[in-house]
């Protein structure tokens, strides 16, 4: 039997509903928005008008073997805390494609032997804004270099903007984390929203101060790019909430957000409140050498609406291993995927050496490109 369907796991949800609409114009009746609220996709399905489907679907469940027959490609919008789900579709001939920013399961899926387990079909992790587009700019930058020594990340988040559910529980959970990065090569053991650094976004953003956090593309970039060290900073576009995070670290009251209800209260503030833009930027600052010479050199994007940057880069992965996949296995965004840019604007093209495949090009549409180099 021919698979040919799409489900989007979390379909309905912030970002997912965003990745169905792409995908259910490009291939109406052919996918599902997927979750355990059968009553919210029906309702997010007639808003398509039925172009996208809905569809009852626990991801903490084992997956109805007929059900995975007619999937060609799974969309996971949702945290996971195992790789069951995954192995599952990877066993039965269905990609997997990954929009979470959950450091601990990629890794895990990252680690699973594709010949051992039985892969029939691809897992494309770190697609998004971070990881995600911070992953090919970081790629791309790296390429200008001959040798790069150091990657260093930044994020700005704009508080005015709607985040999703999941997004905001995740970024509130990890304010006061403990995470291992690749510092010259070696594992070290650092927090969340500490070792601030100036980060210049460009245009009219000017600079901020970005704290550490834990993005899975600094644990990932290290091996993919054969890079030494790899960090990965977080601010927002409120400097004072930005400021107030970090000594919220500092002092140690950040702990404070285990208890449940002080948990819910500050999610829902930041659900609720709108303190800055709806802006984002994400840039990369690249160094090595070239030509026998120090050379550094800054990639950055900016836009609005990080949820939509998201769902866009998304659907141009899934558009793309629709009609051409690779062989089975586990795959990051840069190991199959590149920017294109032309002035300011951003595409995503496939990174076959050979051309092989059809033809393709998604363009980021709402993405500002820009670059700096020091060269000697």
């Amino acid at each position: 039997m021919m698979k040919t369907d799409i489900v989007v796991i979390g379909g309905y949800g912030h970002v997912g509903s965003q990745i169905c609409r792409i995908l259910g114009a490009k291939y109406p009746g052919k996918v599902y928005a997927a979750g355990r609220n059968l009553s919210r996709a029906g309702e997010f399905s007639r808003s398509t008008g039925g172009q996208v489907k809905p569809l009852r679907l626990s991801a903490d469940g084992p997956l109805d073997p007929e059900l995975l027959e007619h999937m060609k490609l799974v969309v996971m919008c949702l945290d996971q805390q195992d790789t069951r789900l995954a192995e599952a579709c990877l066993q039965s001939g269905t990609h997997y494609v990954d929009v979470s920013a959950s450091g601990g399961f990629l890794t895990s899926l990252q680690k699973l032997d594709p010949v051992k387990h039985g892969f029939k079909a691809a897992a494309l992790l770190s697609v998004g804004l971070a990881p995600g587009l911070t992953n090919l700019l970081a790629a791309k930058a790296a390429q200008e270099l001959d040798h790069t020594e150091k990657i260093d990340i930044s994020i700005m988040l704009g508080l005015g903007d709607s985040h999703g559910q999941a997004a905001l529980e995740w970024t509130v959970d990890h304010l006061g984390a403990a995470f291992e990065v690749t510092e010259q090569g070696k594992p070290r053991r650092v927090s969340s929203f500490t070792d601030g650094k100036v980060a210049d976004f460009g245009f009219d953003l000017w600079t901020h101060t970005a704290y550490r956090f834990p993005f899975p593309d600094q644990m990932t970039l290290p091996l993919t790019l054969g890079v030494p060290s790899v960090s990965t900073r977080l601010c927002f576009d409120s400097r004072s909430i930005t400021t107030a995070a970090a000594l919220l670290r500092r002092s140690g009251l950040s702990t404070l957000l285990r208890n449940r209800t002080l948990r819910s209260l500050a999610v829902r503030a930041f659900g609720r409140f709108r303190f800055g833009s709806d802006r984002f930027a994400v840039k990369v600052d690249v160094h090595g050498t070239k030509d026998g010479k120090p050379a550094a050199i800054e990639y950055g994007i900016t836009g609005v609406h990080e949820a939509a940057i998201t769902a866009a880069t998304a659907a141009g992965v899934v558009l793309r291993l629709y009609e051409a996949a690779p062989e089975p296995g586990v795959y990051h965004i840069e190991q199959l995927f590149t920017l294109h840019t032309g002035g300011e604007a951003l595409s995503l093209l496939p990174a076959d050496a050979d051309g092989s495949g059809p033809p393709f090009t998604y363009a980021l549409d709402g993405a500002t490109y820009w670059t700096r180099s020091t060269r000697p």
